[in-house]
């Protein structure tokens, strides 16, 4: 099916991956967001082995390299400070055959848009995409300022709160709140935060505080607590909240506290989407966050939405019975792979903050005597249930 002409609605991880994808395969793409400026939702992601792996097929594994942390090890501390686990990722990583990389979102976007743009595509930005029409030749995208693009498929990847989806699905679908909020952002790695090689989280009292390098000398960190959904967001008082929520905390937790900039904090409620009873409808499918947006305690959303342009980029490559047949065998791979993703993340959240007091207790008390490979094989099973083997 050469010569086709593909719209892309969203320049996300998802939309700017599937778009270098479909290029590399030959095919004409446009590619459009609704924001006036392309910034990153969030500071950072965890890319685990199989997203990396997508990268390396599309040709940027080494710069993949160069904006990635190194991440050795894995640490679970108590919320005093106290050693619960440490976990080697080497013997994971030779396994799945590809290092992890966490990674500032910022880099990782401004890669795959530099990238994407060298093949002479720009992303049309401040088009805001109201709907689509279709007939039995194409189909058309209509944006809020008048705009019109007609191509012969429609991929949404226009994130959480998709306005395609509800085309797709014939309702609308919310979003379901995970049960806790997230702030996250960039500071400079220092020894008195963590090892520069390590991923350390601290967990007690059903929250979270985490730290992993990313490049150029930074850590990205997170802090998790499950407070009501809708919460004010108060940036000036930030720092305040966190150390309310984690006095008597370690003292790296609290010298990271001391250490952010509230105003280039993200702090998400965090939800999710899906699974969903259909991906695609005729001549237009849904990718990432608007088909299958996850809980992060997988760290596994980016990566799901990178699977997903190189699997529906394969369909459109092998299949010769249309494009709604080749659409059709990507939804059937994908809903089932990210449909298990999305119920895994979720109950992986419940656990960790609280849901069940006494599930998330035996967790913590789990991490003092698990063994890490067992830890590494549940990491591995993950990573190679999907189409980067």
């Amino acid at each position: 099916m050469n010569g086709l002409k593909i719209v892309i609605i969203g320049a996300g991880i998802g939309g700017l991956t599937a778009g270098i994808a479909l290029k590399q395969a030959g095919f004409e793409i446009e590619i459009y967001d609704r924001v006036k400026e392309l910034r990153p939702v969030g500071a950072g992601i965890s890319l685990w082995s199989n997203g990396v792996k997508v990268l390396n097929r599309l040709g940027l594994g080494e710069k993949m390299a160069k904006i990635g942390g190194i991440m050795d090890y894995m640490e679970y501390r108590n919320a005093s400070g106290q050693l619960l686990s440490q976990i080697d990722l080497y013997p994971l990583i030779s396994t799945v055959g590809q290092r992890p990389y966490p990674v500032a979102r910022a880099d990782l976007q401004s890669m795959l848009q530099t990238h994407l743009e060298s093949y002479g595509v720009n992303i049309h930005l401040n088009h805001k995409c109201m709907g689509v029409e279709e007939n039995e030749k194409d189909v058309t995208a209509t944006f809020e300022n008048g705009h019109q693009s007609t191509g012969d498929l429609i991929i949404a990847a226009d994130g959480i709160h998709s306005i395609l989806r509800t085309y797709v699905l014939g309702e609308e679908v919310s979003p379901k709140y995970g049960g806790y909020t997230n702030w996250n952002g960039l500071v400079p790695a220092h020894e008195d935060l963590a090892p520069k090689n390590s991923w350390v989280i601290y967990v007690g009292d059903h929250q979270r505080a985490s730290l992993m390098p990313v490049a150029r000398d930074r850590f990205y960190f997170f802090f998790d607590v499950p407070l009501p959904k809708g919460t004010a967001a108060e940036p000036e008082n930030y720092q305040a909240q966190l150390k309310e929520h984690f006095a008597g905390w370690a003292k790296p937790v609290q010298n990271l506290i001391e250490q952010i900039d509230p105003y280039q904090v993200a702090r998400p409620e965090i939800h999710d989407v899906g699974p969903l009873k259909s991906l695609v409808r005729g001549k237009v499918a849904l990718i990432g966050d608007s088909g299958h947006a996850t809980c992060p305690d997988l760290g596994q959303g980016g990566c799901q939405a990178m699977e997903d342009g190189v699997v529906l980029t394969h369909y459109l490559l092998t299949t010769n019975l249309g494009i709604e047949d080749a659409l059709k065998r990507y939804e059937k791979e994908r809903k089932e792979r990210t449909g298990a993703v999305v119920q895994k993340a979720r109950k992986r959240a419940e656990q960790i903050h609280g849901k069940d007091p006494t599930v998330t207790q035996r967790w913590y008390d789990q991490l003092a005597v698990e063994d890490p490979h067992e830890v590494r094989e549940a990491i591995a099973k993950v990573i190679l249930a999907g189409p980067m083997h």
